[in-house]
């Protein structure tokens, strides 16, 4: 200090000051190198910044780019799934196996039966799987069908032998004997009924007396109740549209006009409104009934017709119809619905504008059972609403779908695939059981039945109800992972979701051995209508959807009763129209116990030999 203080004295004034101006002049200019450098540096963080912005959005754009090729990827095996996978929903190792696709060619279909006789001639097949030899069936034609004789004589040259002369013509009984079949189209007949009149007439105040004229399909009974069927089994039971109708009518000399058949079918559901109502009652007096629906294109009127707002399917439809307007809609995508008796065999459709509520709300009204269907939340308010009236059976082929579906996870998945595999095998095991009882210890109908179901519900307790408990497990093993985990928005979490929200719905089944493992043969009644729908393609009107459904419910419940459908709606027109109240009679099974010429035999024969070979490619699946 002292230093400083005497070097400070020993220097001028001035130029003391120009020593500091000096520093501060140095300090101003390494002020200013220190501001360029961090204006350097802040621009250097801007670059960085950026360059870091860049790479997060290149970053996400590959994983954009990356989730687009997983889902195209995951489309791509869906297509091939469909394209070339089995249509069957049966059981296989791996849903992912594929079929070998021959084409449709000549070389491509001998290559296939060449294929399958060297499997079988290097026994590679079980020989329950093998291709039985061809039984001789019996080729002759129905004895009933008329025959006429026509009888073919060689040339006049063959006659004769230059050797020998004229050849004598052999016994008849030696002849050859051909029968060929000719088909005649359908023909027509007209009855002329004549009614004769009485006059007192020399008393004209008597009157004249004539018989009553009875009621008919239209108007002045001009058309018989066998042309009504034809067109109603046609149109609902062989899905042709009235305008190929037309066609087939004209090709036995007929030509009705469109919009007489079309009032022929508005008469005849008219006809057989009660009937249909008291199908309706006698279904709902079943424990269980399934439910089903599908889409079914509706036009929008040029004219609004008028709706009761008391009414809540007419309420629903105006409200409809009103967003339909609002949207400029030409079409709305209206429902056809089914409900199926599960122990009373009827087959009931009802047609509504929309998916809500409204119609199986009022089918459902005095309902007490259980309702068999997936799991829309519409039949959980049913049940809510139905104060304990009403429970709720999920089907379990649509939970084992969502599995089969989901690409992901793809070993997850066959550890779930293999537990529906056990699921239904118990249902498999039950059926061949009670078939063999039934052969060995023959009882009546009510006794077999009870038997049965005490043999399922044993079953569904002993193979069934461990396999929910290994479902339960390993679905809280899934939730307890630190490797693997089961993505959020994946379908396998979707499927594992679907199950745990409906965990008691789809175990319902197990305590009820009436309850059916799904809703298959509900959701089977849907091809009825999607046949149906390819070739008369919408409903032009809400009346046009609900003849459809009353029509549908005739001739659906009459194949289910495996009648002749011509011949069941032919009967049901003629006693409806002669008075018949009593609609005991008509349901479909009591007809056919008193018509048992109309029940279709062959189809008995088809089913049991289709069920006798499922059973037995089940049954040696199990043993392996």
């Amino acid at each position: 200090m002292f230093l400083v203080m005497s070097n400070a004295a020993e220097l001028s004034k001035e130029e003391l000051i120009k020593r500091l101006e000096q520093q501060a002049a140095t300090i101003d200019t390494r002020d200013q190198e220190l501001a360029s450098r961090d204006q350097e540096l802040a621009s250097r963080d801007q670059e960085l910044a950026s360059r870091d912005q860049e790479l997060a959005q290149s970053k996400d754009i590959i994983r954009q780019n990356e989730e687009k090729i997983r889902q195209l990827e995951k489309d791509y095996l869906q297509l091939i799934r469909e394209r070339f996978g089995r249509k069957s929903e049966r059981y296989i190792a791996s849903p992912d196996q594929l079929r070998i696709d021959f084409g449709d060619t000549d070389d491509a279909a001998n290559a296939a039966e060449g294929l399958a006789d060297a499997v079988e001639e290097a026994e590679l097949v079980p020989a329950h799987l093998r291709r039985k030899p061809r039984k001789k069936t019996d080729r002759s034609f129905p004895a009933h069908f008329p025959r006429r004789e026509e009888i073919v004589d060689v040339a006049e040259p063959d006659k004769s032998c230059e050797a020998h002369g004229e050849k004598q013509l052999l016994p008849e009984s030696m002849w050859d004997v051909v029968e060929k079949l000719i088909h005649i189209p359908a023909q027509f007949e007209v009855l002329v009924r004549k009614y004769k009149k009485y006059a007192c007439l020399n008393h004209k105040e008597c009157g004249i007396a004539s018989p009553e004229r009875p009621t008919g399909i239209v108007e002045g009974d001009r058309y018989d109740a066998s042309v009504a069927a034809s067109i109603i089994t046609q149109k609902y039971g062989y899905h042709l549209p009235l305008y190929r109708q037309q066609n087939m009518f004209a090709s036995s000399g007929w030509t009705p006009s469109r919009s007489l058949m079309l009032n022929i079918l508005q008469n005849c559901d008219f006809i057989i409104a009660p009937l249909l109502e008291h199908f309706r009652r006698t279904l709902k007096t079943d424990s269980i009934v399934a439910c089903d629906d599908t889409g079914v294109t509706l036009l929008y009127p040029k004219v609004l017709p008028e709706f009761d707002d008391d009414d809540p399917k007419q309420k629903r439809a105006a409200e409809v119809f009103e967003k339909a307007l609002t949207e400029n809609k030409s079409s709305i995508n209206a429902k056809m619905w089914a409900y199926r008796g599960v122990n009373v065999p009827l087959n009931v459709f009802d047609f509504t504008v929309s998916r809500h509520r409204d119609g199986p709300d009022l089918f459902y009204r005095d309902f007490q059972g259980t309702i068999l269907g997936d799991c829309w939340h519409g039949f959980g308010g049913i049940a809510m609403d139905s104060n304990g009236n009403i429970v709720r059976g999920a089907c379990n082929a649509h939970a084992r779908r969502k599995f089969e579906n989901a690409s992901d996870y793809p070993a997850d998945r066959d550890v779930w695939m293999k537990f529906f595999h056990e699921l239904y095998d118990a249902e498999h095991l039950a059926d061949e059981q009670a078939i063999e009882l039934q052969a060995a210890d023959p009882l009546s109908d009510e006794a077999h039945r009870e038997r049965e179901l005490l043999l399922r519900r044993s079953l569904r307790q002993v193979r069934a109800k461990p396999v929910w408990d290994r479902m339960k497990a390993e679905l809280e093993s899934i939730e307890d992972r630190t490797e693997n985990v089961v993505l959020p928005k994946s379908d396998f979490r979707k499927a594992l979701n679907y199950l745990r929200n409906h965990w008691t719905e789809l175990m319902r089944y197990l305590d009820d051995p009436l309850l059916p493992i799904d809703n298959n043969e509900c959701e089977q009644l849907m091809r009825e209508v999607a046949v149906g729908r390819k070739n008369w393609l919408f409903c032009g009107s809400i009346s046009g959807g609900e003849r459809t459904a009353g029509l549908l419910t005739l001739v659906s419940s009459a194949h289910r009763a495996n009648v002749d459908v011509w011949s069941y709606v032919d009967d049901v027109l003629r006693q409806l129209l002669a008075g018949q109240t009593d609609y005991d009679p008509l349901l479909p099974w009591n007809w056919a116990a008193a018509h048992p010429e109309s029940i279709r035999q062959f189809r008995d024969k088809e089913r049991r030999a289709v069920k006798a070979r499922k059973q037995a490619v089940r049954s040696h699946r199990r043993k392996q």
